[in-house]
Formats: C-alpha cells, structure tokens, sequence
C-alpha cells in the first residue's frame, strides 16, 4: 500500500465514521425529544432505556441509512480533493484513474463485508430488541389496538408436508389456542387419515400442541377405523409463531432462521414468500450497493467542476433518492404482484451498476 492508498483510506473511513456518529447521534436527539414523555411513564432508569432501547434502535437505523453515509462520504472528501486540485496532480503523475480508484473500492469492500455480517446476525437480533420495546413501553395503546386486529385468525389452511394438509377454524394468537382443528393426509390422491379436533391449545411445558374431543379416521380400501380420544398431544413441525402472521417478523430473524422459515413456508404454499424473498435477498444485495455507490461516487466527484462540493453534493442525493425509490417500487411489484423477489432485490444494483461503469468510463483521465 503506498502512502497515497493511505491518505485516501483514511479520509474514506474517517469521513464515513463521522458522517455515521453525526447522523445517529442527531437522529437519537430527535428521537429522545418525541419519547420523552414515554419514557418517564415507562418509569425505567437512564441505562434500562439504553440498553433495551437504544441498542436496538442504533443498529437498525445505522444499516438502513449505511449505503447513504458512504455515498455522502465518498462525495464529499473526494469532491474536497478535486477542488483543490489533488485530484489532477495524481493524474498528471502517470497514475491511471483504476489505480486511483483502488483505495476507494478496497474501502467499499470493506464496509460492505461490514454491512453484511450486521445484516445476517446484528441487525436482527437489533429489530427483535427494538420491537419488543416499542411493543411493551412506547405503543402501549397502539399495539393494544393492533393485538385486536390481529390477535383472532379465522379459516388458516396450510401445509404440514408434502401429502398432509391442515386446517384451524378460529386461532388466537396471544392465547396460543384454536378451535376446529383437522388434518388431512393423502396417498396417490387419496384420502387416507383424517383428524378433527375441537380444540387446540399449545403446551408450553412440553412444548407440543394439545387436541381436545379428538376424532381420528384411517381410511383403509374397504373399511376405515375410528378413534376418538379426549386428550391427545401431538408433535407437528409448526410452532405457535408460525401462526401469528406478523409481517415484521421475518426483520427479526438471523438469515439462518430466516432461511429455515422459507423452508417451511415453501412447503406449506405460504402468501407471504415473496416478501420472505425479498427479505433473504436483500440482505445480500444491500451490501453489495455500498460498493457500487462508492464507484459512483469517486467516478462523480472526482471531476472539478463549478459549484465544487455542494454541486456534487446535489448530485449524488439525487441519484441516492432514485436508488432507494426503483428498490422501493420492485419490492412493491414483487410482494403485491409477480414480480420475481430475486429480481426485486438485485435490479436497483444492475441498473445503478451500469451507471456506476458508464461513470467510470467517463471519469477524467
């Protein structure tokens, strides 16, 4: 690494982790003054906030505006050094733009594997910490009104594998119990064995579900045999969790989880796989625009122009804005529409990669 690569890395880095400690710190300042009155009501020291709050809320916001504080960063220091025509001075040395260019992709790697691993372990673990906060302390009310909107689930159908069919009446999620239970299993399109039960209720102690007035039918070629039991419980590979439906559940899971989820909701015909999808794939694509912007941005502001930082500045927010809207809108089309999840997730990165090449064709020489 020559001494060049490390005046440009260190103002990368140095400029990215100001950018991120000014933005947090302004954000958890506004957001300190909206729950101020929140908090005092929760009645929770200083640290218990802290720790069950702000631990959770600084890391999710951090990677949701991660490939913005790059972008910024990149554009401002380096339009700093075209300004004062550094910038030209390297070039004119016989140093071609790609070896210019190298330190900064090295940084964009590097936060990018940054942001990758957050996204696979931090970052959830952060929103499942957030969530239950905001869940018990902030939105008492609200999440009062939202449990009885969705605490009652009527007519939930699913598959529990790849012959056998399930089915509940009602089901309550914060109770964990349901009624009209039955399962339905088939060989070669025939119907096989049938359950119906008029309760179910999830066994926390054993950790299984319990039926009530249970009836089992195995239907045999010429004759069928009835068992009916008062009592059962039953070991099926769904678990209470897999009921609720919460749409913001899959930001809660490590991406092993989250994968093991997929799994299971793919089996059973899931309506939710594609946000599921989109959800597993984004926490792949994400990363990979911090290196893209980081292109974009030293191919941008490497040129002297008239206006210096603030025109590249203008810039660059722009082309942010239209990278965070063209992956709202394919997320959009993906979960209400057929759009494919892979490529709601990966389109913003190949049109902006195709910018991001073009610029770098253009750079100055």
């Amino acid at each position: 690494m020559k001494k060049i690569d490390r005046y440009i890395l260190g103002k990368y880095m140095t400029t990215f982790f100001f950018c991120l400690l000014l933005f947090t710190a302004i954000v958890v300042v506004v957001d300190i003054s909206e729950k101020t009155d929140d908090f005092v009501k929760a009645n929770l020291t200083a640290w218990q906030i802290t720790r069950d709050y702000y631990f959770g809320f600084i890391p999710r916001i951090v990677a949701m505006l991660f490939p913005l504080f790059v972008f910024i960063s990149v554009i401002f220091f380096t339009s700093k050094m075209a300004g004062r025509s550094e910038i030209i001075a390297i070039l004119s040395s016989g140093v071609s733009f790609r070896r210019f260019a190298m330190p900064f992709i090295f940084g964009g790697v590097f936060l990018a594997l940054l942001l990758w691993l957050g996204y696979q372990f931090l970052v959830p673990k952060a929103n499942r910490k957030w969530a239950d906060f905001e869940k018990t302390y902030i939105d008492v009310n609200k999440g009062a009104a939202r449990l009885n909107d969705n605490t009652s689930k009527r007519d939930v159908y699913f598959r529990i594998d790849a012959s056998t069919y399930a089915g509940i009446g009602t089901y309550d999620t914060v109770r964990k119990e349901g009624t009209r239970f039955f399962v339905q299993r088939f060989e070669n399109n025939q119907l096989k064995y049938n359950l119906r039960a008029a309760t179910l209720r999830w066994d926390t102690l054993r950790n299984k579900w319990q039926l009530g007035n249970v009836q089992e039918r195995n239907l045999h070629a010429e004759n069928e045999t009835v068992k009916r039991t008062d009592t059962l419980l039953m070991n099926y590979n769904f678990k209470p969790i897999d009921l609720r439906k919460d749409d913001y559940l899959k930001d809660q899971m490590t991406t092993s989880e989250l994968n093991n989820f997929i799994k299971m909701e793919k089996m059973r015909g899931s309506e939710s796989l594609s946000s599921l999808l989109v959800e597993r794939y984004n926490r792949d694509a994400i990363p990979v625009s911090v290196v893209i912007m980081t292109i974009i941005g030293t191919a941008l502001a490497s040129r002297k122009v008239r206006g210096g930082s603030g025109a590249h500045l203008a810039i660059g927010v722009l082309i942010s804005v239209s990278y965070i809207l063209f992956s709202r809108f394919s997320v959009v089309f993906s979960t209400k529409g057929t759009f494919s999840p892979w490529l709601a997730a990966w389109l913003p990165n190949v049109i902006f990669g195709l910018l991001a090449l073009y610029l770098y064709k253009k750079a100055p020489k």
